[in-house]
C-alpha cells in the first residue's frame, strides 16, 4: 500500500512524527491476439527469464481489492480490463490474495476463494499478462484499520488500540505493534501453532493450487513488512539489521514450505518498509531456489518532481541483487497527482532496466489510502472515456522491450519527442553463449505512443512485424553481437527489414 498518499492528507503532526525519527482518454479498440504466457520463469542474476533464457521484463499494475471477498473480480475487475491493460502494451499485474481469505479458520483454506483468485489469472493470462501473486497486507487486519491476516492470527494482548489511520497506527497503535510482534515471534495461535507456521503452510496450500498454472510469474511473501514496536528506530537510513534478521528467517520459512509443493516458481521477498523511503536492507535471500527482490519507491512526502529517497531505493536495490543474485522488481510506486514524479520514476526505472507494477489500476475503495493516479476509476464499468485515469495513461504508458533475446545494455524513452532508444547484446543473460540469429525480442509499442505509425532504426537485427503493429518483433541478424534500435513517429521504412551489413 502507498504510504505517500497517506502521508499526504495527513496532518502535518503525524508526518513530522515520521521525518523526525528517520529524517491514461483512449478509444475502444480490439486488442490484437496475445500470445499465452509461458508456464514457468526463471531468472539469470538480476535478469526475469523465460524458458527459452530471454529475459523478461513487465510494466503493469497492482490490483489489490482490500474488502471482502478480497478478490479482484468483486471489484469488478475483468476481462475487458485484462484487454485494455493489453491494448495499452502492460504484461503484469501484482494480483492481492488476502490470507484472511485463504484460510479463514485455523487450517481451514477456502479453496473457493483460490478458484476466484484463479480465474483472474487466466483471464489475465489469456490476454498475454501475467500474474505476481501477492499476500497483501496493510495495519496487520481490520482491527487496527487495515486488512490482511485472519482475525485468529492477531495477539494483541490488549493493548490501547488508538484508531489514527494508515499509516500513522504503524507508529501511533500499541495494539497492532504488540500483534505484528506475536507474529514475527512466530508466538503459538490456536492448536499451539506458530503463527508463522500457519502463515507458511497457508503459503503453501497456495503454491499447491498454483505450481502448474500458466501466466504466473511468481510468489510475493508478505506485503510491506512491518516491524512492531521497533517501528520508527528502522526507518533510519541504515535500516534495521535486527529486524532484517527476523525477516529473513520468516522468508525462509516459508519458501521451504512451497518447496515442498513448488520447487520451481519464482520466490520473491521484500524489505522492511524503511527501503520504500531510501533505507538499506540486511535481509538475506530466502535460499530456496529460483528467488527474487521485490521493492517499493516512494516519497515520505510526494512533491511535483519526486525526492532524493527515489534514486537512492533503485541504487539500494541494484547493490543488494548484485550480492544476493536475486532477480529484480519494483512491485510498488507513483500514487500520487504529480505528473513529473511519476514520469521521472518511470525514467528511473528505464535507466536502471527494473520491471515494475504501479499502485494501482484502480481506486477500489481502498480503507488504507486514496489512489490519485488510477489507470482506471471504477472496473466495474468499461475501460474508456470518462472512466479512464488521463495522469496514469499520460506518465505510465511507454514503449519498452517485453522480451529481450539476449542481455538488455540500455533503453528508454524521450516523451516530448516520442523517441526509444533500444540496445542489448545477443548473449545469454548470465551464460555468455549467444542466442542463434533469427532469435526474436517483442518490444511493446502501445498505440498512445504512436497511434500505429513509426518508423524503425535498427542494426543487427530486422523487424519481422507488420508496419505499426503493437508489439515491434526483432529478429537478430546472422553475426550480430549487438542490436539497437530507435522508434520514432513517421511512415514504416523497407530497410528496417533487412539485415545491414
Amino acid at each position: 500500500m502507498p504510504y505517500a498518499t497517506a502521508l499526504i492528507r495527513r496532518r502535518a503532526a503525524a508526518l513530522a512524527v515520521v521525518a523526525t525519527a528517520c529524517l491514461a482518454a483512449l478509444a475502444p479498440a480490439t486488442p490484437a491476439p496475445a500470445a499465452a504466457p509461458p508456464a514457468r520463469f526463471g531468472h539469470a542474476g538480476r535478469w526475469i527469464t523465460d524458458a527459452q533464457g530471454r529475459v523478461v521484463v513487465g510494466h503493469g499494475f497492482n490490483m489489490v481489492y482490500k474488502l471482502p471477498p478480497y478478490d479482484p473480480a468483486a471489484a469488478g475487475f475483468g476481462a475487458d480490463d485484462a484487454a485494455f491493460l493489453a491494448r495499452e502494451g502492460f504484461n503484469v499485474v501484482r494480483v492481492g490474495v488476502i490470507w484472511k481469505a485463504v484460510e479463514p479458520r485455523p487450517g481451514v483454506y477456502s479453496d473457493a476463494y483460490l478458484r476466484r483468485i484463479a480465474a483472474t489469472v487466466r483471464t489475465l493470462a489469456a490476454h498475454g499478462i501475467l500474474s505476481l501473486l501477492d499476500f497483501h497486507q496493510d495495519l496487520w487486519n481490520e482491527r487496527f484499520q487495515g486488512e490482511g491476516a485472519p482475525d485468529w492470527a492477531v495477539q494483541d494482548d490488549g493493548l490501547p488500540n488508538p484508531r489514527n489511520g494508515f499509516p500513522a497506527n504503524y507508529y501511533t497503535n500499541p495494539a497492532l505493534q504488540r500483534a505484528l510482534d506475536h507474529f514475527w515471534e512466530n508466538s503459538p495461535g490456536p492448536g499451539g501453532i506458530g503463527l508463522q507456521d500457519r502463515y507458511a503452510a497457508a503459503w503453501r496450500h497456495v503454491a499447491g493450487v498454483f505450481r502448474s498454472m500458466r501466466g504466473v510469474l511468481g510468489y510475493e511473501l508478505i506485503n510491506e513488512p512491518a516491524p512492531g514496536a521497533s517501528f520508527l528506530s528502522c526507518i533510519g537510513a541504515s535500516g534495521c539489521p535486527a529486524f532484517d534478521a527476523e525477516l529473513t528467517a520468516f522468508d525462509r520459512r516459508v519458501a521451504r514450505a512451497i518447496r515442498t509443493v513448488d520447487r520451481r516458481t519464482l520466490i520473491f521477498s521484500e524489505p522492511a518498509i524503511g527501503f520504500d523511503f531510501g533505507a538499506q536492507t540486511h535481509v538475506g535471500a530466502p535460499a530456496s531456489g529460483p528467488a527474487g527482490f521485490a521493492f517499493h519507491d516512494y516519497c515520505l512526502a510526494a512533491s511535483p518532481n519526486g525526492c532524493p529517497s527515489e534514486p537512492q531505493a533503485f541504487a539500494n536495490a541494484l547493490a543488494h541483487v548484485a550480492r544476493t543474485r536475486e532477480a529484480l522488481i519494483l512491485t510498488e510506486f507513483g500514487s500520487n497527482p504529480y505528473p513529473g514524479d511519476l514520469t521521472g520514476m518511470v525514467a528511473l526505472a528505464d535507466r536502471d532496466m527494473v520491471p515494475w507494477t504501479e499502485w494501482a489500476y484502480c481506486p477500489c475503495d481502498d480503507p488504507t489510502g486514496r489512489t490519485p493516479d488510477p489507470l482506471v476509476l471504477d472496473p466495474r464499468k468499461p475501460p474508456r472515456g470518462s472512466n479512464l485515469g488521463r495522469l496514469a495513461l499520460s506518465t505510465l504508458v511507454e514503449p519498452f522491450p517485453q522480451l529481450v533475446a539476449g542481455t538488455p545494455l540500455s533503453w528508454g524513452y524521450d516523451r516530448p519527442s516520442a523517441t526509444f532508444r533500444l540496445r542489448y547484446s545477443t548473449a545469454r543473460a548470465g551464460a555468455g553463449a549467444r542466442f542463434r540469429a533469427g532469435s526474436v525480442t517483442i518490444v511493446a509499442v502501445p498505440a498512445a505512443s504512436y497511434h500505429g505509425r513509426y518508423r524503425v532504426r535498427i542494426r543487427g537485427a530486422r523487424v519481422v512485424s507488420p508496419a505499426g503493429a503493437p508489439t515491434l518483433r526483432l529478429a537478430s541478424c546472422p553475426g550480430a553481437r549487438v542490436v539497437s534500435a530507435t522508434l520514432t513517429p513517421g511512415r514504416a521504412s523497407a530497410a528496417a527489414r533487412r539485415c545491414r551489413p
